[in-house]
């Protein structure tokens, strides 16, 4: 089993600087790189903020913040990121993104790195197939907020090697995480469940049948849900639900898996949630409003 010391992580959105934030914590070393160099400094700025909220909560000491803080390093080069012992992609869930990423990776790659996706949805075998390491490649499919949830999806493609998924599982477990293994298959298991949940919930506001006030109330306080599942949809991102349900919807070709119209046309919008201001809900005034 290859024995992983530093991590490389492309994608320094809100999955990508929270899987650093852990890694780090950890006593991993990280680089963490992104297309933009504006989006690496602002999920480094992200990472200190969640972990001066943490520290003032008492999950973790000053020392203990300042010491991982340090272990983070912006990478404006992909090419460093492949010198890592772990290298995870955390980019937009788009296929194409994904294995542009991983072909931009393949000439800076150590005989011995791993390669992990954290895909929501995507097919393992299919993004390690486009690659020269199919028997080194895994997912590792966080959830989000990162810091806070304790679950990692761990996925097998066709050629995931043995070796490959236990240095994987032995890794998400030292950073205090619980796994739960998953077959490839579109969604795995979170997201098989909880997507197309969120699509009946927007296709329950799209019929009439409830008011998004109405939906999201009767589902935390009918079913016990911490949010709503209208709310929840804006703080995952209308654009990665639309692109789970499309994913779903292909790959397993059953009508029950049509995204609603009215999730498309909120993301034709630019109306993604709450990452832009406006979803389910308004989010540029003192509390939210829904918009329907």
């Amino acid at each position: 089993m290859t024995d992983i010391k530093t991590v490389g992580i492309v994608g320094a959105g809100q999955m990508g600087s929270g899987i650093a934030h852990v890694c780090a914590l950890a006593g991993y070393d990280v680089l963490l790189n992104d297309i933009s160099p504006d989006q690496i400094r602002q999920g480094l700025a992200q990472i200190e903020r969640n972990m001066v909220r943490q520290v003032a909560r008492g999950l973790i000491t000053q020392e203990a913040m300042e010491t991982g803080f340090k272990r983070i390093r912006a990478a404006d080069d992909i090419a460093a990121v492949g010198a890592t012992d772990l290298a995870i992609e955390a980019a937009t869930e788009n296929e194409d993104t994904k294995k542009a990423i991983f072909k931009a990776l393949h000439p800076h790659l150590l005989a011995d790195t791993l390669l992990a996706s954290n895909t929501s949805s995507i097919s393992i075998t299919r993004l390690a197939s486009s690659t020269d390491r199919p028997e080194r490649f895994i997912g590792l499919h966080f959830m989000n907020p990162v810091p806070v949830m304790k679950l990692v999806e761990i996925i097998r493609g066709i050629a995931t090697d043995v070796g490959t998924y236990e240095t994987a599982v032995n890794f998400a477990k030292s950073l205090g995480k619980t796994t739960a293994n998953a077959e490839d298959f579109p969604a795995f298991i979170v997201n098989r469940v909880l997507v197309p949940m969120i699509n009946e919930a927007i296709y329950t506001l799209y019929e009439g049948v409830g008011t998004v006030d109405a939906i999201d109330t009767a589902l935390k306080l009918g079913a016990n849900h911490p949010m709503g599942p209208l709310e929840l949809g804006d703080f995952i991102g209308l654009d990665t639900i639309l692109s789970i349900m499309n994913v779903l919807h292909d790959g397993l070709a059953d009508s029950k898996y049509r995204p609603c119209p009215l999730l498309v046309k909120y993301v034709e919008a630019g109306w993604l949630g709450k990452k832009v201001g406006r979803g389910f809900y308004d989010y540029r005034g003192e509390a939210p409003v829904p918009t329907r």
